[in-house]
């Protein structure tokens, strides 16, 4: 995540205060580098505050875009794999204690919280928009929450049985994913080598959730991008079941698989009626169903309206892609 983090800083098409290639490097080779931008962001704001000039609230908007897509990577790069460690620990030595549990929630809710985030920092750079209103955000983060947890606790068995081939499982679906981003033609990064980063870090995320990488209808993506998920999970659940029947003591388990299956089953459901009743639309009349986008690809010179500078590029690229249809036909 650290060297994805650099990779953003160099990239960047904006003119940025920024250290020394050394220094810079030093900071991500010390795991500071997300944390030298968070400290930016906050010296941004202080700035922005005191001196009240739109060039000073504008970059400290543009920074904090960053922050956000940079948690996210972050989130499903080591947040996510030690939450399903931490799991497998547990589930190996069949003893929880109060402090684990409150850990695996809140992770847990972290993870779906920074896809909220996420979906909110997109949603500043549509002009001509509603906003995402307290509702739409508590369904979007249910949603994602109820089909997160299923899949980490389905690896999280895995692991405990079979410890050395998880990793064996990780990079088969990991290579499936990245093959689907690839034939996807994302165009995310301006540098063809860091675009292959750029697509093996959300072919990690594609391993856990649902994250899209083209502009246009997702509805037949996202449902063969599910039943393959649902598929796979149950095949690692089941093969922890085969294996450890009879359960003996951990005979609890098999209401908490049970519940696992409804959880998925109703994240579905809730993300299907958000998208059809509760997703913030543009004013103009749509003419087709679209996902957001989470990934860049060029605009051709369109524009929804005027946009602040120093404009985040990819953040704005990101949001606008989905949309650009819509607003023509509008």
């Amino acid at each position: 995540m650290q060297c994805f983090s650099w990779a953003w800083y160099r990239t960047d098409n904006v003119e940025l205060e920024l250290p020394s290639g050394r220094c810079l490097a030093a900071l991500h080779l010390l795991q500071l580098g997300y944390l030298y931008r968070c400290l930016r962001v906050l010296r941004a704001g202080w700035r922005a505050c005191r001196v009240e000039t739109a060039q000073e609230r504008d970059y400290a908007v543009f920074l904090s875009h960053d922050i956000s897509m940079l948690r996210l990577f972050e989130t499903f790069l080591e947040g996510t794999p030690q939450l399903t460690l931490v799991l497998s620990i547990v589930l190996h030595t069949n003893k929880l204690e109060p402090f684990q549990g409150l850990g695996i929630f809140t992770a847990s809710l972290c993870v779906a919280w920074s896809l909220l985030d996420y979906h909110q920092s997109l949603r500043c750079f549509l002009l001509d928009k509603h906003e995402l209103g307290p509702l739409s955000s508590t369904i979007y983060f249910l949603w994602n929450f109820l089909l997160i947890c299923p899949r980490v606790l389905a690896v999280a068995l895995f692991a405990t049985l079979f410890p050395c081939y998880v990793g064996l499982h990780f990079l088969g679906i990991w290579a499936a994913m990245l093959l689907w981003v690839w034939l996807q033609g994302t165009d995310f990064m301006e540098c063809p080598r860091w675009e292959w980063f750029y697509r093996a870090t959300v072919a990690v995320i594609l391993y856990f959730c649902w994250f899209n990488v083209s502009k246009g209808q997702t509805r037949q993506r996202s449902t063969i991008y599910h039943g393959f998920i649902l598929v796979d999970s149950v095949l690692l659940a089941g093969s922890w079941l085969w294996h450890n029947a009879p359960l003996h003591e951990r005979s609890f388990l098999l209401p908490v698989l049970l519940a696992a299956l409804v959880c998925f089953v109703l994240g579905l459901l809730l993300r299907i009626a958000y998208y059809k009743w509760f997703h913030p639309t543009l004013q103009v009349q749509c003419q087709a169903s679209y996902d957001e986008v989470d990934t860049a690809e060029g605009l051709a010179g369109f524009r929804a309206g005027p946009v602040p500078a120093p404009v985040n590029r990819r953040m704005y690229q990101l949001s606008q892609n989905h949309f650009l249809v819509s607003l023509q036909a509008g």
